[in-house]
Formats: C-alpha cells, structure tokens, sequence
C-alpha cells in the first residue's frame, strides 16, 4: 500500500474521532481533526500525481474518504442545529447517486475518476464546514458571514457535479 492510500485510510480513522470531538463540544478539537483530514485529501491526492501512485484502490476510496468525512460533518450539524437538513439531503442524495453510478460502472470493469466538478464540490464542502466549525461554540466570536454564501455555494456545485458526473458517464447505464 503506498503513502497516498495510507493517507486516504488515515482520513476514514479520523473521523470517528472528529465526530465524537465535535459532538462532545471539543469544538477546537474537532476543528484540528476536521481540518487535519481534510488536508489528507489535498495531500493523497498531490502525491499519489507526483510519484505516479495512482491505483484503483485510490480512485475508488479517496471519494469515498471525502464522503464521509463531510456528511459525518454535516449529520453532526443537523444534529447540533448548525445546519438545515434540507441541505444534507440534497448532498447526501447526489452522494449516493454517484456512489451507486460507480459500483455499476466497477461491475462492468470501468473505474471513473473524479471530475473538475467533482473536486470543486469536495472542496466548498469542506470549506463550509470549516467555517461552520468556526462560527459555533467556542468560536462564534468570529462569526464569517461567508458561511451562508458556502452553503449555497457547496450545494448548488453538489448538484452541477452530480448532474455532469451522470451525463458524462452515461455510457454506463445503456446495459
């Protein structure tokens, strides 16, 4: 297993830990491990292109870090009240919808990368998130207002990912 898979199974433990942090109210806590992980995911990713170690188990289980690391997030939100569940159910809903995209097209033998969209998406999510950690408890004081225009912004690329990712890979579903 190479450095960018450990990476990538480094950030699916983390987040047990982030999330008993987070609903604990070690706020600061979770907010290192939150940011900590997600850094895993910027970092995989950079090596795995540098040092050609890019493999199947990567293509397939980096996303799935991603999607856990955020919807742990952002469940925990609905939870605490940080975060309207309408939100979560439209980024869970595309979540699932790729995910089942991909084990049909793995069926068939093709491994889909991830898009410019897809990425874009991944990234204003965790930006979210980190700036909802941000503003609640012990850090309200900071209170970015950018936080709302993140979760419009995260969402509505959930959506364009999810829909670019079905079009572009239609393929798979002509059997």
């Amino acid at each position: 297993m190479n450095i960018a898979n450990k990476l990538t199974l480094l950030r699916i433990l983390m987040i047990p830990v982030f999330v008993f942090m987070l609903l604990s109210g070690y706020s600061l806590w979770a907010f290192i491990f939150f940011s900590l992980a997600s850094f895993t995911d910027f970092l995989d990713g950079y090596l795995a292109r540098k040092h050609n170690l890019i493999t199947n188990f990567g293509k397939f289980m980096d996303p799935l870090a991603d999607k856990l690391l955020i919807t742990s997030a952002l469940i925990c939100f609905v939870e605490l009240g940080v975060l309207n569940s309408w939100v979560v159910i439209i980024i869970l809903s595309r979540e699932f919808i790729v995910s089942i995209f991909r084990a049909i097209a793995a069926a068939d033998g093709i491994v889909i990368a991830a898009s410019w969209w897809g990425k874009a998406k991944t990234i204003s999510q965790m930006f979210m998130v980190i700036l909802l950690l941000l503003n609640n408890y012990p850090f309200e004081w900071i209170n970015f207002p950018m936080d709302q225009v993140l979760i419009v912004l995260a969402t509505v690329l959930t959506v364009i990912s999810g829909y670019d990712y079905i079009v572009k890979n239609k393929q798979v579903l002509k059997d």
